[in-house]
């Protein structure tokens, strides 16, 4: 019997990071649903990663199909938490965090590859952390649109210590297969940083030109390696 199409077969849920919402995945969206993709979009709250995994789970349970559970930045903690779920079957990860077992984006954050600089994190308010708006267009969004940029700076949504310091369980990437896209041009997580998370998880790695927030820069090239993560996935079906 001939194999339906990956797009047939396959939901793709999508988890933004720390500071942004899922408004970011617009271009990502509109490309996966143009292809033939059932899309969905997590809004995590970033205050806790029990939190922002439960929100994930509850989208995750909503879908009839094999999943392709995607996450950037931050949401690669959750995704690699929450992609314990039966129903998730390859994990994908936009210049992530790729957590182990017991460490937490903070832990990772800690030991940044040699010659590389510290995210211009502000000091901790109420229990909540965001960037310097002057540093973020350079920061985070260096290949965005300026004005986009400067809007992102201004609307950002405050990181809980309790999501940047949350530890993850059993890691999902031990058990399922992952795909990585590498930003070269990453200031928030430095390449050598992502290449050295993607290899300890073996990802099968894809790197490309772009800032921390490539995936609002370069749609393209992030739903290319989400629909070869979901037709990799499909082949491997019998």
């Amino acid at each position: 019997m001939a194999k339906r199409p990956a797009a047939e077969g396959t939901s793709v849920v999508l988890v933004h990071g720390a500071f942004v919402d899922g408004s970011g995945w617009q271009g990502v969206h509109a490309i996966l649903r143009r292809d033939g993709y059932s899309t969905a979009i997590v809004q995590i709250a970033a205050s806790s990663l029990a939190a922002d995994v439960a929100a994930t789970r509850r989208v995750l349970a909503s879908q009839t199909r094999p999943i392709i559970l995607v996450g950037h930045a931050y949401g690669g903690v959750v995704i690699t938490e929450a992609g314990s779920d039966p129903r998730v079957a390859g994990i994908v990860y936009i210049a992530a965090f790729v957590p182990d077992k017991g460490e937490s984006a903070a832990t990772l954050l800690r030991d940044p590859a040699p010659g590389g600089s510290t995210p211009p994190f502000l000091p901790p308010q109420d229990g909540y952390i965001v960037l310097d708006q002057a540093r973020f267009p350079a920061a985070f969004a260096a290949d965005v649109e300026p004005g986009r940029a400067a809007f992102m700076a201004d609307s950002q949504v405050p990181w809980g210590l309790e999501a940047l310091n949350g530890a993850v369980g059993e890691p999902a990437w031990k058990a399922k297969p992952s795909w990585y896209l590498l930003a070269a041009d990453d200031r928030m997580i430095l390449p050598a940083d992502q290449r050295f998370m993607s290899k300890r998880a073996g990802a099968t790695l894809i790197e490309a030109t772009g800032s921390h927030a490539i995936y609002i820069s370069h749609p393209i090239v992030v739903a290319a390696l989400i629909e070869k993560a979901a037709a990799d996935v499909n082949a491997l079906e019998t």
